[in-house]
């Protein structure tokens, strides 16, 4: 093997073999699927990143020599084979590109051997994933994966392609920058020149493309990457990619539009799927009211009813003092669920639960319209008649309400409608329902600050008709911000940005900021701003997010070459790691050992 490419050069990849190429010769690599011996005859199925070729050796064709090569070859050896295009004489493969073909061999190198894997290469794979995330390397070669990173390519090509005809500039920003304490918490990076001081990884490069801005650079984007030190889900990781851009000179509806026609091109170019532009817009108190969630799913109906007044002199205790507190109460219709088992209602009640409700109130609407409910007996037949005619109840439904603080009635039945779509099959991959979220909350509260936080970030604009309650209702005042949702996932978000001096200082103020605390973040774009600072706005996609939904991925783990768990560790190279003394004291750092609770068991 130590001849290794010498002499060779590879002609076609395994699927670029075609009729055409019928009585000529050509040279394939790859790796070995399948090896299967007939005694005179060896077929072996050659794998790479475009799919699969049958090899046949023969004796005949490629002496004894080659033929005794082919005898030892195991799955995931990697070869070259030098051969003889033919149409197949045997069954078709009706499911392989190349099905209608075969290579006859004439030569064959072996470039390297392999042990055997400790799980099959193969699509759809079984194993656990914990398994196939501490050999990602043999991982990443399984087809439906490299479909998945190819088309992944594919898209962050297009993406670049029509960004830059529409007057966009590719500028990449700074890793290591400045900690903010707002947001998420920061990756910190200790610098070994300035001892005690500490980079941080960007959360985004939101400042940064804001400067931009102020320096002219009139339409800026990148495809960047950003950390966040936080708990993760399916859809979450602590280095991710964003599609990051930034527009001078616009509004609202400047920046919807152009990212409208990416998102269409992108679906029409790379799953030739139409999107109907434009794409439907929903405020967020809309979205809250009619599905408990700012990023609501619109692949299936099941809309909250707020039933608040027709309840609110009922007899239902639950009921009533929700709504003497302030808050609720409001319900989902789960269409022709009316049959559902009192277990499985049960398990909803524990769902709901987790979610923050103190229980869910339900009502059956039976095949004879007669209703058999858990509150019944605390109302009239009157009222509980005008509740179902509300819901827009037919016999066999099943009702479920849940009453509390507006939050929790929205957290609740928000999460609740998804559960029961997933439960009853309604959340189809391929049906892509696309929506603008906007006007959010500028602002939202934080109990334990006591204080009001920035709902985005502390430079979003505010609707201009909402400038006078900035101080007497703060909690009333909505951004000129946007989020694009795809089927219940948060794809990408922004907005307007404050370019006007005297409304940031209005802002920071009533974030608790002092000028000296805003000079010190944020000087640097405090000072640019007062050197002629363009209107401008922004976007930024969940580019691994994006990729999940277009391939029908169910986490983003398999859209990214080398993820972390849900710890935030990498399996295969077990990072994070230890460090020596030495590096240790040259950044000037030491580590102590977390003390161990008295009370756990050794």
């Amino acid at each position: 093997m130590a001849e290794a490419m010498k002499g060779l050069k590879r002609t076609h990849r395994c699927t670029e073999v075609s009729k055409a190429d019928c009585g000529s010769t050509v040279t394939v690599m790859g790796w070995v699927q399948k090896r299967r011996n007939l005694g005179s005859l060896i077929f072996v199925d050659l794998r790479d990143r475009s799919g699969l070729l049958q090899i046949i050796f023969d004796e005949k064709d490629i002496g004894a020599e080659g033929f005794e090569k082919a005898y030892t070859l195991r799955n995931e050896y990697v070869i070259a084979v030098v051969g003889r295009v033919e149409m197949r004489e045997g069954a078709v493969n009706e499911n392989l590109k190349t099905g209608e073909l075969e290579l006859r061999a004439t030569g064959i190198r072996i470039l390297s051997e392999s042990e055997t894997p400790p799980f099959p290469i193969e699509e759809n794979s079984q194993t656990k994933e914990e398994l196939r995330l501490k050999y990602r390397f043999l991982d990443l070669r399984r087809p439906d994966i490299q479909d998945k990173l190819m088309l992944r390519s594919r898209v962050a090509m297009e993406v670049r392609n029509f960004l830059t005809e529409e007057g966009f500039l590719e500028i990449e920003t700074p890793i290591l920058i400045k900690s903010t304490p707002e947001g998420a918490r920061d990756y910190l990076v200790p610098s070994r020149v300035h001892p005690g001081h500490f980079y941080a990884l960007p959360q985004s490069p939101q400042l940064f493309k804001q400067l931009l801005m102020c320096s002219g650079y009139d339409r800026y984007f990148q495809i960047a990457k950003c950390f966040r030190d936080e708990d993760l889900r399916a859809d979450r990781q602590p280095e991710f990619t964003q599609i990051d851009m930034e527009l001078s000179f616009v509004d609202v509806d400047d920046v919807i539009d152009v990212n409208e026609r990416l998102l269409a091109r992108l679906f029409r170019k790379v799953l030739g799927i139409e999107i109907q532009l434009p794409i439907q817009r929903m405020t967020w108190q809309e979205a809250m009211d009619r599905f408990g969630s700012d990023k609501p799913d619109l692949r299936f109906g099941m809309e909250l009813h707020d039933v608040s007044e027709l309840v609110k002199d009922c007899g239902f205790s639950v009921f009533t003092n929700a709504l003497a507190a302030g808050g609720s109460v409001r319900g989902i219709n789960a269409d022709g669920q009316g049959s559902m088992p009192r277990k499985k209602i049960d398990a909803l009640v524990e769902f709901a639960k987790g979610y923050g409700a103190k229980g869910l109130a339900y009502l059956v609407i039976n095949p004879d319209g007669s209703y058999k409910s858990s509150f019944a007996k605390f109302m009239t037949e009157e009222e509980l008649h005008a509740l179902v005619e509300a819901m827009n109840g037919q016999p066999g439904d099943l009702l479920l309400f849940a009453a509390d603080k507006n939050k929790v009635v929205w957290d609740v039945l928000g999460a609740l409608r998804i559960e029961l779509a997933k439960n009853l099959g309604l959340l189809k991959k391929d049906d892509y329902k696309f929506l603008w979220v906007t006007e959010f909350p500028l602002l939202e509260w934080d109990d334990e600050a006591a204080r009001f936080t920035a709902m985005h970030h502390p430079f979003t604009m505010l609707m201009e008709e909402d400038l006078d309650k900035l101080e007497s209702d703060p909690g009333a005042v909505r951004a000129k911000a946007y989020d694009i949702v795809l089927n219940g996932t948060e794809l990408g978000g922004g907005s307007v940005r404050i370019h006007q001096g005297d409304i940031q200082s209005r802002m920071f103020d009533l974030l608790g900021f002092t000028k000296e605390q805003a000079q010190e973040q944020f000087g640097f774009l405090l000072n640019a701003f007062k050197y002629g600072v363009p209107p401008h706005a922004g976007l930024a996609f969940g580019f691994d997010r994006l990729m999940m939904l277009m391939t029908g991925a169910d986490s983003i783990r398999e859209v990214i070459a080398f993820p972390k768990v849900k710890d935030a560790s990498d399996l295969m190279t077990e990072a994070p790691g230890t460090v020596d003394e030495k590096q240790l004291e040259e950044l000037c750092l030491s580590v102590t050992e977390e003390e161990k609770d008295e009370n756990q068991g050794a």
